[in-house]
């Protein structure tokens, strides 16, 4: 645990941006201050347990521990660190000077103390992430269920497809999170905690310590573990537990990060088409030189964040894999960035994810307009399902109505016949007169297929999640910079 620099371990490193936008509550998880307190509070409950198994530790000097608890100094801390190189040892020194007693960390190693306190810090931020994330599946769901009928030009390669409905569209990127949050969910229930396994994860200096009672040793360890509040744990580690796991941590906040940066993209596409808008409050500017601009600024920074996710991805990905023998400490700077600023940055862009849900708004005119243009194209599907039940050929009516189709698309580019249902009324190969064409495209309704019963199982599927997690279909999220 020897650092190069004076910089307290506890202290991570953050993104700066991604700091400022996480919420309150993510960053009092991950504060320097707040980790000394968890650590004081490891050390008192590791002082009780052993007492009550028989080891020499006054009530009295718990008591004084007890009594300077939160007094907390990091400028003091930070003094010792400069004189030690060793982070522990200096907040170890520190406590105990406070107290004038020197009963904490026997029978233990830093990565006893710092290997517990961080994942317990992990576990906490993960509740935090996976609270929020019902949150946006519930405003999802809401949002889904309010367009669950409004057609729109389904598009795929970003090319006029086939109509669906904008609730549809919003319930598809609800369903990734649905998985995502599954993991998530999955990811906390399993979460292993290192415990107490000492300096090569023998438990030696514990054993010593407890008189060689295996049982005693065990007991210390269980109620270490009830009290970080874990129900899963390593058996068999060295000094450190697999760094793959801060990998599962990570790919599984990056995973429900990538739903909500694959909804803000095409909200951002369909924002730039003026379909909607993300929101855009009383005074706030699009552009110091565009007047008229309104960006889509929330969506783009919900993309960023993501993308800040998958560069800890890769940073976590080259720890997994590594480990020599029982433990080394060349993870430790790239883990003091990647935990604490991944969490820092999924909690910033859910904060930054429900706004945009809250604040959206659809302009019904603008998607007609854009239906009504592209209609006759998005209708060659059902019109070659109609003409194949009318007794045409399917492969020679889907290159008649191609050859149209195309035709028609350029003309409507360069100003010529664009009128596709003339030029299909007129070709036998389709067998469709102008009439029955005329009606297919009336019949609205029957082009978005299933979508409005898909938004309705989305929703369904949503209701009892959120109903699980109290709180979470009235959470507001914090306001934003």
């Amino acid at each position: 645990m020897n650092n190069p620099t004076s910089t307290v371990s506890a202290d991570p490193i953050p993104n700066v941006l991604a700091e400022r936008y996480a919420s309150p509550a993510m960053r009092e998880i991950w504060s320097a201050h707040g980790r000394i307190l968890l650590e004081r509070d490891f050390w008192i409950a590791v002082m009780k347990a052993q007492r009550d198994l028989g080891v020499a530790i006054p009530a009295e000097a718990i008591k004084d521990y007890e009594r300077v608890r939160d007094d907390v100094s990091l400028d003091r801390i930070k003094e010792r660190e400069r004189v030690t190189l060793h982070d522990v040892k200096a907040r170890l020194e520190e406590f105990s000077d406070l107290a004038q007693r020197q009963f904490i960390h026997l029978g233990l190693t830093s990565r006893d103390l710092t290997e517990n306190v961080e994942q317990l810090q992990v576990a906490r931020a993960l509740k935090l992430v996976n609270f929020k994330a019902v949150a946006a599946l519930n405003l999802l769901a809401r949002r889904a269920a309010e367009f669950r009928d409004v057609m729109i030009t389904g598009r795929t390669h970003n090319v006029p497809a086939q109509p669906t409905t904008l609730g549809k569209r919003l319930a598809m990127f609800g369903q990734e999170m649905l998985l995502a949050q599954a993991r998530l969910e999955d990811l906390i229930a399993r979460y292993p905690v290192r415990g107490l396994k000492g300096a090569v994860g023998t438990q030696l200096d514990q054993l010593t310590l407890l008189g060689g009672d295996t049982d005693k040793v065990d007991q210390l360890e269980s109620r270490i573990i009830k009290h970080l509040g874990f129900k899963a744990k390593f058996n068999a580690v060295g000094q450190v537990y697999p760094r793959s796991l801060d990998f599962d941590t990570v790919s599984a906040l990056h995973q429900v990060g990538a739903a909500a940066a694959s909804c803000a993209t095409t909200l951002r596409l369909m924002a730039g088409a003026g379909l909607l808008t993300e929101g855009f409050q009383q005074g706030q500017v699009g552009s110091s030189a565009m007047p008229h601009k309104v960006n889509a600024r929330n969506c783009e920074r919900v993309c960023g964040f993501s993308t800040i996710l998958s560069g800890y991805v890769t940073m976590t990905a080259n720890l997994a894999g590594h480990q020599w023998n029982e433990g080394d400490v060349s993870c430790s700077v790239v883990r003091r960035v990647a935990l604490a600023d991944a969490c820092f940055a999924i909690d910033g862009l859910f904060e930054t994810f429900l706004t945009v849900l809250r604040q959206m708004e659809a302009f019904p005119a603008a998607i007609a307009a854009e239906n009504e243009r592209n209609l006759p194209f998005l209708a060659t599907t059902t019109i070659l399902m109609e003409a194949v039940k009318n007794g045409a050929g399917r492969e020679t009516a889907h290159e008649a109505i191609k050859e149209h189709a195309l035709a028609a698309a350029k003309a409507l580019r360069t100003g010529g016949d664009a009128d596709l249902l003339a030029r299909l009324a007129g070709d036998k190969r389709v067998g469709l007169g102008k009439k029955k064409l005329t009606e297919i495209l009336r019949e609205n309704e029957r082009f978005v297929g299933a979508a409005p019963h898909q938004v309705d199982a989305f929703v369904a599927t949503v209701e009892p999640l959120v109903k699980k997690h109290k709180g979470a279909a009235d959470y507001q999220p914090g306001k934003l910079l």
